[in-house]
């Protein structure tokens, strides 16, 4: 029941060269970025990543992207991520956009052994139709477009067919755990950490703090240790270490002063 390993580096240890990961965060909240740093360290490549988005600036999912170690992204946001783009529109990356609602129940699904739902988000738009480009051939041309999916009516509304999202392994951040994998998510943290978590068939948690079982109120459990398989004690350092994606700074009002 212990599921603690010494740190990030034993928690992906064995991810090979082509494995799939279900990745939580969004922006720079809520990134398990010791792990993907290790990840980085240990040299696979050939990653399939399933997350939200693939890092900003140059911290979380872009220092893999960076290194050229994702071969395909499943996820619902490019944004500022310049070298994302760049590589998609040069053909050096597939890419698999949908509707950030539907890759969220996606991965819920995984988890939970549904293997398809239906959702209307998406219908009548090329989601549900086909032809949204995967891969560019490089010079402006389409290498690699996504199929049709199936459409159907239920009470006279039509609803697109989307597959469940299984992964190999999920890496996710959460502010507290137990020797268990018992996780609790800290507000904007929670984000597709919990989701990530539940598609992965091995699933690492870095914790910012590791209590002791029973510690932790069954009640604000956020994902029961039952998704988890390992966890990783962050240090202190490893812990402090959260970017800021834009930082805005507003003056403060004029003081008045009186005599």
């Amino acid at each position: 029941m212990d599921k603690v390993v010494t740190g990030a580096a034993e928690g992906v240890a064995d991810v090979p060269d082509g494995a799939t990961l279900a990745v939580g965060g969004f922006g720079l909240s809520g990134v398990p970025t010791a792990l993907i740093q290790a990840l980085h360290a240990r040299g696979v490549g050939g990653l399939g990543v399933v997350s939200n988005n693939c890092g900003a600036l140059d911290s979380g999912l872009a220092v893999l992207l960076a290194a050229g170690r994702i071969a395909r992204v499943t996820g619902s946001y490019i944004g500022a991520n310049k070298e994302f783009a760049r590589q998609y529109l040069a053909g050096e990356l597939e890419v698999e956009l949908i509707p950030q609602g539907t890759l969220a129940e996606r991965l819920r699904a995984g988890g939970c052994g549904i293997p398809a739902f239906y959702t209307p988000a998406g219908v009548g738009t090329q989601v549900a139709d086909g032809g949204l480009p995967w891969r560019y051939d490089g010079e402006g041309g389409v290498a690699l477009a996504s199929p049709p999916k199936e459409v159907r009516e239920f009470d006279g509304v039509p609803y697109v067919m989307e597959r469940a999202i299984r992964t190999d392994y999920a890496l996710v951040r959460a502010a507290r755990g137990d020797r268990h994998g018992n996780l609790v998510f800290h507000a904007a943290a929670r984000n597709f950490n919990p989701l990530a978590a539940m598609a992965g068939r091995v699933t690492v948690a870095e914790v910012e703090e590791l209590v002791e079982p029973g510690v932790l109120d069954p009640d604000e459990v956020h994902l029961p240790g039952v998704f988890v398989q390992r966890v990783v004690a962050l240090t202190p350092e490893q812990a402090a270490d959260k970017g800021i994606e834009r930082r805005t700074i507003v003056a403060s009002p004029t003081r008045r002063t009186t005599r």
